[in-house]
């Protein structure tokens, strides 16, 4: 079953980068895999093209049949735990899925408050994924970004509202920048920067790229996952995006966009309208804690007025 899920994943996310980051694993160690796998079955799955890992027609084949499998202990073993999670508290279960936010832990806090069920949490850093586990009823709702200029594709049945309708995007860069001096940074300072980008966050890199093309600037990129990317900031080796709710620390700075050429759209979903009238609320009154402790963010809040 390892093996099929492996194969699932690959189809699933076009990629074996992102394959492994998924099944948290590394490249060449779910490269190494699939060798065994195609070894022990007598055949090529997957064929490598530019544009990422298309399956054969003997892992089309296989894909077709495993997937049921796959997904239906997938289901029985989420179901399980959400029997189990909600025995133990007497409440029913309420799932919720997002992607990274500082509001995370006040939005579960009020929650448990004020709800009469019991809220677990799933993180993706894909926001698609989530979308398709509320369609599929393995997730209550979902909390999740939409990268300006890259429209999230909502699967059919599912409702959304907006929690926040233009998020500009920050820079995190070292302490000892340069242009960490400055209260707004423009792109054209950090030219000769290098720039990690995490290419699982769904239309982060294309939001970026459109960026720096309307720029003129073709910086340096590396790929890797924000919780690396945050100590190679700190040391000098990169710098990166970052939501504008993201703290500072001695060593690593949080700044603005000059014209916020990087924006997301904030978005609640769920196939329950009264869910989202349940819970948005609270997520609004968490958000805008974030906000508040975040003192690039606040001050530009309160110069807009958007917050007192």
């Amino acid at each position: 079953m390892r093996h099929l899920r492996v194969l699932c994943a690959i189809e699933d996310t076009g990629s074996l980068h992102k394959a492994a980051r998924h099944l948290g694993m590394t490249q060449p160690a779910l490269s190494t895999q699939l060798r065994r796998i195609e070894d022990h079955l007598g055949g090529r799955l997957f064929t490598r093209e530019r544009t990422g890992c298309r399956a054969t027609p003997l892992g089309r084949t296989l894909l077709t049949r495993a997937r049921p499998l796959v997904d239906g202990l997938r289901t029985l073993v989420d179901e399980t735990r959400a029997t189990a999670a909600s025995a133990g508290t007497g409440r029913d279960l309420l799932r919720i899925g997002s992607t990274a936010s500082r509001a995370l832990p006040g939005w579960l806090r009020r929650l448990r408050a004020s709800s009469p069920r019991e809220p677990s949490l799933r993180m993706d850093v894909s926001a698609h994924a989530l979308l398709r586990l509320v369609a599929e009823d393995r997730l209550d709702v979902a909390f999740v970004h939409e990268v300006e200029g890259c429209p999230l594709r909502i699967p059919p049945g599912l409702t959304c509202k907006v929690l926040l309708a233009r998020e500009p995007q920050y820079v995190s860069l070292p302490a000892d920048h340069p242009a960490a001096h400055h209260p707004t940074v423009r792109l054209a300072d950090l030219a000769a920067d290098r720039w990690m980008i995490d290419p699982t966050v769904d239309g982060e890199w294309d939001g970026l790229l459109r960026a720096f093309r309307s720029a003129g600037l073709n910086p340096r990129v590396l790929h890797g996952d924000y919780l690396t990317a945050a100590n190679l900031v700190a040391t000098g080796e990169v710098v990166t995006l970052c939501q504008p709710t993201s703290l500072a620390r001695p060593d690593m700075a949080i700044r603005p966009l000059e014209g916020d050429p990087v924006a997301v759209r904030l978005l609640l979903a769920a196939r329950a309208p009264t869910v989202l009238d349940t819970v948005l609320p609270d997520l609004r009154a968490a958000y805008w804690e974030a906000a508040r402790q975040a003192p690039a963010y606040r001050t530009r809040l309160e110069e807009t007025e958007v917050i007192d």
